[in-house]
């Protein structure tokens, strides 16, 4: 069975998916932007959209009964691979010691022209 994982404390999906999906003990969390649950914008600076991902993809996993260190795998998309140190020095400050696997695309376009998307795989337990 898969459960389907929503918050209000980050943006509504803006297509036919979930925020999240519980399936067992795992948790598949979808491509996040620098929006807010209110659908503000984070601003250009490519830190701020970095940290406003991450208070998403952390507003996802607390709806799950969850937090970083639950977190196995992370899927980064980048707008500029120069954008790299920025992106890795905000994501480090939340993941902490413990880093799940992960890798870091750069690709032609993100939704709503974003600069930085990330997802994210969780284990409960």
């Amino acid at each position: 069975m898969k459960k389907v994982i929503e918050t209000s404390n980050a943006p509504a999906p803006i297509g036919p998916y979930s925020q999240a999906i519980l399936a067992g003990n795992t948790l598949f969390v979808s491509g996040q932007i620098p929006y807010d649950g209110a659908m503000n914008y984070a601003g250009d600076d490519i830190s701020d959209q970095a940290h406003q991902v991450m208070k998403n993809l952390q507003a996802v996993l607390e709806a799950a009964g969850m937090n970083f260190d639950h977190v196995a795998k992370t899927s980064i998309f980048l707008k500029s691979m120069d954008d790299f140190n920025a992106v890795n020095a905000v994501y480090g400050s939340y993941i902490g010691e413990n880093a799940p696997a992960r890798e870091t695309v750069e690709v032609s376009r993100l939704p709503k022209d974003v600069k930085v998307e990330i997802s994210m795989i969780a284990l409960q337990g």
